[in-house]
């Protein structure tokens, strides 16, 4: 078993409750993160570690990143996926943002059939989906913020770390 999943453990508990509470995760966290995965690979396998971090950190953010631009996560998450991957590199940020991914998709729809407007979020959707296909711009993906359901995303992170952990 991999040590560094005990550093990434605390840090999804402590974004856990921080993004529960607050709707955001603050910057304190997630940079001290980002430094301590990248202390501990350092001192753990030396160069290697530290490129093992590097490339860790660099794949959570820039997939992450492209979420932001789209208007599906906030800063912070970009963030935290930065941390994630300093933690436990490349492979589990982007396997640990495919299963996030799967579950905000669930636990959107499962709001939406709660709130009974799944149909017309579906349309909007598909919508968005069909601009992009044809005027391939990331405009027609954004959206109206405010229509938008939202969530915390740790909902769905929580549990996709969790998945990520036992396929590791």
């Amino acid at each position: 078993m991999n040590p560094a999943i005990y550093g990434c453990a605390v840090l999804i508990a402590a974004a856990f409750v921080t993004d529960i509470r607050t709707m955001k995760i603050p910057n304190k966290l997630n940079f001290s993160a980002i430094i301590a995965g990248i202390t501990f690979h350092g001192i753990w396998d030396g160069w290697s570690g530290l490129a093992f971090a590097g490339k860790g950190l660099a794949a959570g953010f820039l997939v992450l990143l492209v979420m932001y631009w789209m208007g599906a996560v906030g800063a912070g998450d970009v963030k935290l996926f930065a941390g994630i991957g300093a933690w436990m590199g490349a492979l589990f940020a982007v396997q640990c943002v495919v299963y996030s991914v799967i579950f905000a998709g669930i636990i959107g729809l499962l709001i939406s059939l709660w709130r009974r407007d799944a149909m017309k979020r579906l349309r909007q959707a598909a919508g968005s989906l069909s601009g992009f296909f044809v005027l391939r711009s990331l405009t027609s993906l954004r959206g109206n913020r405010k229509e938008q359901l939202q969530f915390p995303f740790m909902l769905a992170v929580l549990p996709g770390f969790i998945c990520a952990c036992m396929y590791l």
